[in-house]
């Protein structure tokens, strides 16, 4: 992770390798029902590739490499002359402001209790309670049902799980493949993670919520004639005509 600034006003990003990708394999409505590509991303010697992926991937193996990611997108008629072996860049798909989701895996912790898995409030501290302050308590009634209820938060594996995360922005586009996104994305350094374009858009939400701070402390300035500090407007009139 990392911090950028739009306009006057600091973000906190994330920087993803995210290609150039290559076309793997096409699939057609007229054979398969549907209009999908696939894609490989990474790399990885070809004597550690099977001897059926190996086939798989015949047309885009070059220099003893072969892919090392694959994963199936689904696309649209305008995207339906790719070939494989195209390579598809970073900045054929993306551009600054394009709002985009991440979905990923997110870090493992492994067996966690309660509290530190769903953040339970732990038992009593007094009254002889002196081992129970991190038990989970009752899990279930007596006779009726009889049972523990299915999905009932208990301790257990915590994280490893797909987190898909919403509405993030490109910040920017680097010439080496890279993406800028606003915000942390789930998963450790080197793991793999897919990101998904919604919309198209600019940065200007990052800076419209800084002018819009702004641009009240100055009204509040001018209609009562001092600053939220009580301090006349003489004293701030030369940090207001810096403002506009």
């Amino acid at each position: 992770m990392t911090q950028t600034f739009v306009g006057d006003t600091r973000v906190v990003g994330t920087w993803i390798k995210a290609g150039p990708c290559v076309v793997t394999q096409i699939k057609k409505e007229a054979k398969d029902g549907y209009l999908a590509i696939q894609l490989g991303f990474g790399s990885k010697r070809i004597k550690n590739v099977t001897l059926p992926l190996k086939g798989h991937l015949r047309g885009v193996i070059k220099d003893k490499y072969a892919p090392r990611f694959l994963r199936e997108i689904r696309i649209n008629e305008e995207m339906s002359d790719l070939k494989v072996g195209n390579l598809i860049g970073v900045s054929d798909i993306f551009a600054k402001g394009d709002r985009v989701n991440v979905t990923g895996i997110s870090k493992g912790k492994g067996f966690a209790g309660v509290v530190k898995r769903w953040h339970f409030a732990g038992g009593p501290k007094t009254h002889g309670q002196s081992d129970r302050q991190r038990a989970a308590g009752a899990i279930g009634q007596g006779t009726s049902p009889g049972r523990v209820h299915k999905g009932k938060k208990m301790a257990g594996r915590m994280g490893s799980a797909k987190i898909k995360v919403k509405n993030l922005v490109v910040l920017e586009v680097s010439p080496e493949e890279k993406l800028l996104i606003s915000g942390p994305v789930p998963g450790s350094l080197g793991t793999l993670v897919t990101i998904e374009k919604v919309s198209s858009g600019t940065l200007s939400k990052f800076m419209v919520e800084g002018r819009k701070v702004i641009s009240e402390v100055v009204e509040e300035v001018v209609e009562t004639g001092k600053n939220p500090e009580g301090e006349e407007q003489s004293k701030v009139g030369k940090a207001s005509e810096k403002v506009e």
